[in-house]
């Protein structure tokens, strides 16, 4: 199969779904929007910004003077706390369970102008450390099944702050799209008597097709089956079921993975990237998970430019996810772009 100019579909491995992908489309012309860089500057402190050292959240509250990461309880939780009345609903179809848990916002920096990318790998460093202590101090509560640590960056991506920061989601029960991983990976183990993404990984890192960059301790690429025109995923070279496994030298070395992503991002389209981010690791409702292999997934809607993304319309809602960039050209786009940071020659 000649995968540059043939229309077929791709076997996502780790949910079992399919993607359509179109590369003969990439060769229609493009009469559309060319734009300059965008180097827009925000200021180090806002005083209008909720979430900015000292100032006042809009539920009233008023935050820290924090130098470092800072985490509080979001003030509008989209999980609240188990309320003793709640009781599921099972009336033929219509069934319902109560679903408990609790909300957090983390701030990686008290710099408002600053994202992932300008952070440098010690302060990027310090929230993994964060995200870590986070996971293992929810993952013991009773009420917690899963912890979902993810980041909405962009306001195309819905986040209505650029204040540097990410939020975590504890649930009494393992969400929808791990759950489906969980199972993958765990039929995975059961029929080969392999972690399904160490097989991939091996895979990957043979083909380097896919591969944007490594470090001593994560892989960086495209995955194979890959929706969204420059998603990426950041995988783990030793087998751990949850970032609490990590190690000191993991740890700086994953930040080191992120700072080097982020500035590939940006650099792309000479913008502050939009994207959603999220870790997948094992469930804490205490069962058994030797086939998980954690791991992190992008997933950025810029498709031709900073201003120009990809929609999820029509086949794509009706049918099936379908894109018309390869994940071997996405990939080979990031992987030449420079290290270094396009603003820093402001």
């Amino acid at each position: 199969m000649n995968f540059d100019d043939q229309p077929h579909r791709r076997l996502n491995q780790l949910t079992g779904e399919w993607v359509l992908v179109s590369p003969h489309r990439t060769k229609r012309p493009w009469q559309g929007q060319e734009e300059e860089s965008d180097r827009a500057t925000l200021p180090k402190y806002d005083p209008a910004c909720y979430l900015c050292p000292g100032n006042e959240r809009a539920g009233g509250a008023v935050n820290d003077q924090y130098d470092g990461v800072f985490v509080f309880t979001n003030d509008f939780s989209a999980l609240l706390p188990e309320s003793p009345d709640s009781q599921p609903v099972a009336d033929g179809l219509f069934v319902a369970e109560p679903e408990p848990g609790l909300c957090r916002v983390i701030c990686y920096s008290p710099r408002h102008d600053l994202n992932m990318a300008r952070l440098g790998t010690e302060r990027v460093a310090a929230v993994v450390d964060a995200w870590c202590r986070e996971y293992e101090e929810l993952g013991v509560r009773e009420d917690i099944g899963y912890v979902q640590i993810f980041e909405n960056r962009g306001s195309v991506m819905g986040c209505s702050n650029p204040h540097p920061h990410g939020q975590i989601w504890a649930t009494g029960a393992t969400p929808m799209y791990p759950a489906s991983e969980d199972a993958r990976q765990a039929v995975h183990l059961r029929e080969q008597g392999s972690c399904l993404l160490c097989r991939y990984m091996e895979q990957e890192l043979a083909s380097s097709e896919r591969l944007i960059f490594e470090n001593d301790s994560f892989v960086v690429v495209v995955p194979f089956w890959a929706i969204w025109p420059f998603e990426t995923m950041v995988l783990p070279k030793v087998h751990m079921t949850s970032i609490s496994e990590m190690e000191g030298k993991q740890r700086l070395d994953l930040a080191d993975a992120l700072v080097r992503l982020g500035i590939r991002y940006d650099n792309l389209f000479q913008t502050s990237f939009p994207y959603s981010m999220g870790i997948h690791q094992r469930p804490t409702d205490g069962g058994n998970y030797p086939h998980w292999h954690w791991h992190m997934h992008f997933y950025p809607p810029l498709l031709r430019s900073r201003s120009v993304k990809k929609f999820m319309v029509g086949f794509e809602m009706m049918a099936m996810p379908q894109r018309d960039l390869t994940a071997e050209a996405a990939a080979a786009r990031l992987r030449e772009l420079s290290e270094t940071h396009y603003l820093e020659s402001l």
